[in-house]
């Protein structure tokens, strides 16, 4: 599978990393270990990504420093890889140039329908993970390489883009990499889920209760919707990477098929989808310029908020 990809990408002597905005674990896994994995095999590497990184997954930059990437960096780079995303738009303002600098771009991901500007991609859409591909590209070249960092940064990526290990996207290929990564990493799942899931601040706490209050069922029962206002932020103290997970609660509600997470963000409205029947979110999201997987995807609407449900809703009915 990464057979072209090696051999093309260790030819380069200076390569950055992108993850995409509003990192999650996943892409931030992947890109902590795809850089220790350009780094062992003596390619000078760097990450970038243009948000800040959750709080709960701040220990990944003790394996590996993720910094905002400036465009006047781009230049000293021969080579750019992006890690859980198809697409430049979805890497930040300043990703979206390096396709006007006329040097190679690369590309490891699992979401459908990639665009076609890359040099080399591996693309895997029933993969569970980015973390999963990348866990393959050392298995692939040489899995002695697969220290403690990579394995806790692979680790965590394969755990959160499962739900732990809950989705259908989870074959046994996945579960061979997380045991795999846990006798190679020498640690324990709870050194990681603690980190991921046991540390929420007080302050998420208190906007999950504001938000589990609005969760209300639509179309029978078989749509379900939680809302998070600017206010509530306020409220609060909290930003948008406080909301993550929020939308899993509306859709474990008995009898729901799919739920959208609705979320007031500057001047537009964040649509984050999630399925766990027939209804794929990949192609509701699209009718609202957005995508991602048949099981979970996002997309934006452009307000106000009322507009957002009644418009959003009508579209998830056709899915039904």
């Amino acid at each position: 599978m990464f057979k072209n990809f090696i051999s093309k990408i260790v030819q380069h002597q200076k390569v950055a990393v992108f993850s995409h905005v509003r990192p999650d674990g996943d892409c931030l896994g992947s890109q902590v270990a795809l850089c220790l994995w350009l780094q062992k095999n003596g390619i000078e590497t760097s990450a970038f990504n243009e948000d800040s990184i959750p709080e709960n997954m701040g220990w990944l930059l003790d394996f590996f420093p993720i910094s905002k990437p400036a465009e006047a960096e781009l230049s000293n780079f021969d080579a750019f890889v992006v890690v859980d995303g198809n697409a430049l738009h979805r890497f930040g303002e300043t990703a979206e140039k390096i396709s006007e600098l006329g040097k190679p771009v690369y590309m490891i991901d699992h979401h459908p329908d990639p665009d076609d500007i890359f040099e080399e991609f591996v693309s895997e859409v029933e993969a569970s993970s980015t973390c999963e591909l990348v866990y393959r590209l050392y298995a692939e070249h040489d899995p002695q390489q697969i220290d403690e960092h990579a394995a806790k940064a692979m680790y965590l990526g394969l755990v959160t883009d499962t739900g732990s290990f809950q989705f259908d996207s989870v074959k046994p290929g996945t579960l061979h990499a997380a045991a795999d990564l846990l006798d190679r990493g020498g640690f324990t799942p709870n050194q990681i889920t603690e980190k991921i899931y046991s540390s929420r601040p007080l302050r998420q706490l208190k906007l999950l209760s504001l938000a589990l209050d609005t969760i209300e069922l639509h179309a029978g029962g078989k749509i379900s919707t939680i809302t998070i206002t600017r206010d509530m932020f306020e409220q609060t103290g909290t930003s948008n990477e406080d909301t993550e997970g929020f939308v899993q609660y509306p859709l474990s509600v008995e009898g729901v098929k799919a739920c959208v997470l609705f979320r007031e963000d500057g001047d537009r409205i964040k649509l984050s989808l999630r399925s766990q029947s027939d209804i794929d979110v990949n192609k509701w999201a699209r009718k609202f310029n957005g995508g991602g997987h048949k099981k979970a995807a996002g997309a934006w609407h452009s307000g106000p908020l009322q507009t957002a449900v009644d418009e959003v809703i009508n579209a998830g009915k056709e899915q039904l």
